[in-house]
């Protein structure tokens, strides 16, 4: 069968989907008609007002969904987006335009610019996607920030690809048609009857039959978008972007968890616009193969049932085997696409302020040093306050012994330690020296149900990165309140503290040596020596 033939095909199902909503309105019709003036009795009374009230019931959930289906079309607002004008970015705009234009299409009538790793067009269209409307485009400004200009052309004009007539007008529609008939679907998942369950089976049921059918017309409509990408922006730039993109989104969801997301358990941020912004700082920092890393090992998504992209290494395969033309990748020389941006910092802190919950607004700001200053400080008490309340306990029990008083049964609720109780770095090490860690200050140092049955060397080995955590922690905070350890934002590496050379070179075995069986914590004390050398 031809592409046109299929494509004809998809179309009287795409119709077919909305008219069997008038099919079974109208035979609920005749049903209520006939009962009501043909088979209508007293004595059936009561079930002839029951099917009317079932057959009521299903009509609206039918209209809901042919509403639904007719509405798949319109344009909803774009709250988390920034709209940009022609005369706000030129040249992005002349960019868009030419990527449109050789597609066939329109431009858009909107730009909006979002903070996803993606790109996109969407438009009101009706008459099941006969007639297009006002359209709009979203591009992420990620995105901009990690293609370069010939690479962002590619994804633009595949984007528009979409809608093109590449091969029947047909093409487009089914694409839209797949949309509508995708929203329609879950607009029955949603409802709130059983009723409207029911008739949302067989809705779905016919959804299905139509996205499988239409599959191998919007593959081939993404084949085809990806053949006009190359062609207005190369082959090799079109291939390129599309290895970039699933690195691109590994890198900013990093990103967002290691960097944008730093200041949540303080109440802060970083400064105004840098909540998106500093994904740029992160990518100017890393190679390519330090990016890469960030997506190796990881299962790309497991693509939808309906899914019309083909696998990206198909896509890639195909694009290569093209002729090659005279436009060569070049991407250490190119311009990031974020260079077509005017005023780029304020585009960011617009799309900042759209994207924030409004709670948001309240929390302070602290610059990326001073927040990484407070996180590591925050982080640093999260792991010695357990090792610290132990000891705590600990000598408190001991004191308890040595005044002849009872000390507490092991396995009674722990007493309340204030914080002004809580023993200092060398007061957790002297009790180390006492032989206190694996006697005593273990055990209290909370762990799972299952690891309190542990005994003997698998109990120490399961408390000891705990306990070296914690006295990493207590190191920390006394480096950084004497000034020795100084922010680091790392954005090649991982955030955290610089700590003086000395620690860096020798701080790991020296508290090895503290959390050994036999605790020596001569080392650390040696090293803490030193730095109150420094100060003096």
């Amino acid at each position: 069968m031809t592409f046109r033939l299929r494509a004809v095909r998809a179309l009287v199902l795409l119709a077919g989907f909305y008219l069997m909503g008038v099919v079974l309105l109208a035979a609920m019709a005749v049903l209520d008609w006939l009962l009501v003036t043909r088979l209508f009795t007293a004595r059936a009374a009561w079930f002839e007002g029951a099917v009317l009230t079932v057959t009521v019931l299903l009509a609206v959930a039918i209209l809901r969904g042919m509403f639904a289906f007719l509405r798949a079309g319109r344009l909803r607002p774009a709250p988390h987006g920034v709209a940009v004008t022609p005369q706000d970015q030129p040249e992005l705009w002349e960019q868009v335009c030419a990527a449109a234009e050789v597609t066939g299409e329109r431009p858009p009538d909107e730009l909006y610019l979002v903070a996803e790793v993606n790109a996109g067009v969407a438009e009101q269209s009706r008459l099941l996607g006969l007639l297009s409307g006002r359209r709009r485009m979203f591009l992420g400004l990620p995105l901009l920030a990690g293609l370069t200009v010939p690479r962002l052309r590619a994804v633009l004009a595949h984007e528009f690809g979409h809608y093109g007539n590449l091969d029947t007008r047909l093409g487009g529609v089914t694409m839209r048609g797949r949309e509508a008939v995708l929203h329609t679907v879950e607009v029955f998942r949603e409802g709130s009857t059983q009723l409207h369950y029911a008739i949302g089976a067989l809705y779905i049921g016919y959804a299905r039959m139509f996205l499988r059918t239409s599959q191998s017309v919007a593959r081939h409509q993404e084949l085809a978008a990806d053949q006009v990408a190359a062609r207005h922006a190369g082959r090799d730039a079109t291939a390129a972007a599309l290895r970039t993109l699933p690195v691109l989104d590994a890198a900013h969801t990093h990103y967002l968890e290691m960097y944008a997301a730093m200041g949540g358990p303080l109440g802060a941020l970083p400064p105004v616009g840098e909540v998106h912004g500093g994904f740029r700082r992160l990518l100017a920092a890393r190679t390519g193969e330090r990016l890469a890393a960030l997506s190796a090992g990881q299962r790309p998504p497991r693509p939808h049932r309906y899914d019309s992209h083909p696998p990206t290494a198909e896509r890639i395969a195909l694009i290569e085997e093209l002729p090659a033309d005279d436009r060569t990748d070049g991407s250490a020389d190119e311009p990031a696409a974020l260079t077509l941006l005017h005023d780029p910092d304020r585009v960011f802190a617009a799309l900042e302020a759209r994207t924030l919950p409004h709670e948001a607004v309240r929390l302070r700001r602290m610059s990326w040093d001073d927040l990484v200053m407070a996180r590591a400080v925050a982080d640093a008490e999260g792991w010695s306050r357990p090792l610290r309340l132990a000891v705590a306990r600990t000598l408190r029990s001991a004191a308890q012994v040595a005044d002849g008083a009872a000390p507490a049964r092991r396995g009674a609720p722990a007493e309340k330690v204030e914080d002004a109780e809580l023993p200092g770095l060398e007061e957790v090490l002297d009790a180390f020296d006492r032989g206190l860690l694996w006697m005593e200050v273990a055990d209290r140092i909370p762990k799972p149900t299952q690891a309190a049955r542990l005994t003997g060397a698998s109990a120490r080995n399961f408390i000891r990165p705990r306990v070296y955590d914690g006295l990493a922690g207590m190191i920390h905070l006394r480096l950084a309140g004497t000034g020795h350890a100084a922010p680091d934002i790392a954005w090649s590496g991982q955030p955290g503290l610089t700590l003086p050379e000395a620690w860096e070179k020798d701080m790991d075995d020296a508290l090895d040596a503290a959390v050994a069986d036999t605790p020596d914590t001569a080392p650390l004390r040696a090293l803490l020596a030193g730095t109150h050398r420094v100060s003096a």
